[in-house]
């Protein structure tokens, strides 16, 4: 049950970071003056989906403390380290960011971690 708490942490972490990408790229650039900047953060706050994006991240924390009466932290945390690897493949996937072979190294050095960390 205590993966499944894991998986849960990182399902809606990366929810969470890819929908508000998303629905950022939608809105106009972030203003330079101070008005502007307010209101556009007003505006992206109040935006549904991004707003379902903060309410995936708590979510994510009721997940993490679920894993964490399971698990000691030095053995769950390393699996965190899966949230930006997924959040770099989702994002190329579904965002059309870029793919570059230096992002795909770094993230088979971030798995390669997670397992020595986890196995040794």
């Amino acid at each position: 049950m205590g993966y499944l708490y894991i998986f849960g942490t990182l399902l809606f972490t990366v929810y969470g970071q890819l929908i508000i990408k998303w629905r950022l790229n939608s809105l106009e650039l972030f203003p330079e003056d101070v008005s502007g900047k307010f209101r556009f953060l007003v505006s992206a706050l109040l935006d549904p989906l991004i707003f379902s994006g903060f309410v995936s991240a708590f979510i994510a924390s009721l997940f993490w403390i679920a894993a964490m009466t399971q698990f000691q932290i030095t053995k769950a945390y390393p699996f965190m380290s899966l949230a930006p690897a997924l959040v770099f493949l989702f994002g190329i996937i579904i965002l059309g960011e870029t793919f570059t072979w230096g992002k795909l190294i770094g993230l088979a050095f971030i798995i390669f971690g997670i397992f020595v960390t986890v196995k040794f």
